[in-house]
């Protein structure tokens, strides 16, 4: 029964039973540490824009009412389309008006908006956003929240 049973070569590797200790094997960041480096080279800057944004987003810097006629209103954008106006605020007849840009991130709004342009002056309730940092969500710091027609123009009086 003896002559059966192969007799353990000397350069066989050592297994449990042998007594030599196992190799060790590498650890998951020395296996991988070409693909972690990629991760902590483009993920922590995503997270940490992603984080920001959220931040600057839900934190508003003032909020306030600026009255004027709605001159201009577009979507605008090369892959995130924002809506974009502009609206002329004069303190009296004949004097230029000063111009505020505004930002709309709501397209219900901005489609009532559009529909009551030309109607009369408006009063535009808006929260300004400090230190967002992608064009994506808006050109302007002031998104525009609500608005309310203040005088509308009548159709037979005007020219």
């Amino acid at each position: 029964m003896a002559a059966d049973a192969p007799a353990p070569s000397p350069a066989a590797p050592a297994g449990p039973d042998s007594g030599a200790p196992a190799p060790a094997s590498r650890g998951f960041a020395r296996r991988h540490w070409g693909k972690l480096a990629l991760l902590l080279l483009f993920g922590l800057p995503v997270a940490g824009l992603i984080a920001w944004s959220s931040i600057a987003l839900s934190y508003t810097y003032s909020e306030g009412t600026r009255t004027g006629f709605v001159q201009k209103l577009s979507r605008k954008g090369w892959i995130c389309k924002t809506w974009e106006g502009e609206l002329s605020m004069s303190t009296v007849a004949g004097v230029s008006p000063e111009i505020f840009t505004f930002t709309i991130r709501d397209d219900s709004l901005a489609a009532a908006l559009t529909n009551d342009m030309g109607r009369g002056r408006m009063a535009l309730a808006y929260a300004e956003h400090r230190g967002v940092p992608m064009r994506c969500f808006g050109d302007t710091p002031y998104f525009v929240v609500s608005y309310q027609l203040l005088s509308p123009v009548d159709p037979v009086l005007t020219p």
